[in-house]
C-alpha cells in the first residue's frame, strides 16, 4: 500500500476527563506513543462500521452511542516509512461498563503478516503535548482543544 492514502475511523471513548487510547512505539524513531482506537476502513463499509469491527476484533468490546465529529489528515513515518491517512474522529460508548474502571485494557492490533499485542489506557489529554506523551494523528490534540463536546456526551 505504499504511495496510497488510506482511510481511517477512530473512537475517543471518554471518562472522567480521560480517553482511551493504544500505546504504541516506533522503534526507528525510539518513541512511546498513544492513538485512539480504530482502524483501515475496508472496501465497502461504512466508517462507523469500521469503529464496530475493530473494537470487537481488538479489544472484544461492543460500542454504541458513535457520533461522528470531524476529520484529519494525517501525513506521518511510522517504523522509517512514509504514510498518509484521512482519519474520521468519532465519539462514543462502550457497551461494556466495567471496561470503565479498568487501568489497562489487552488487545490485539491484526495486519496481513501477524497479530501484535497492545495495551490500551485511560490518559488525560493534559498528560500530552511538548515535554509530555505523544497523541497520534496529528492535530488531533489540538483538535480537541478547540472542541466543543455534544450536550449529554
Amino acid at each position: 500500500m505504499a504511495n496510497q492514502v488510506r482511510g481511517l475511523a477512530i473512537c475517543l471513548f471518554r471518562q472522567s476527563g480521560r480517553i482511551l487510547v493504544a500505546e504504541g512505539y516506533d522503534p526507528v524513531k525510539r518513541e512511546v506513543f498513544y492513538r485512539p482506537l480504530g482502524g483501515g476502513i475496508e472496501f465497502g463499509e461504512r466508517s462507523e462500521e469500521t469503529v464496530r469491527r475493530e473494537l470487537l476484533e481488538e479489544i472484544h468490546a461492543e460500542v454504541s452511542d458513535l457520533h461522528y465529529l470531524f476529520t484529519l489528515e494525517n501525513i506521518y513515518t511510522f517504523n522509517g516509512e512514509r504514510g498518509h491517512e484521512i482519519v474520521l474522529v468519532y465519539d462514543g460508548h462502550l457497551r461494556d461498563k466495567s471496561l470503565y474502571l479498568r487501568e489497562a485494557i489487552d488487545g490485539w492490533e491484526h495486519d496481513e503478516v501477524n497479530d501484535l499485542a497492545f495495551k490500551a489506557v485511560w490518559m488525560g489529554l493534559d498528560e500530552f503535548g511538548e515535554g509530555k506523551g505523544i497523541l497520534y494523528p496529528e492535530g488531533l490534540l489540538e483538535a480537541l482543544s478547540r472542541f466543543s463536546w455534544p450536550q449529554g456526551s
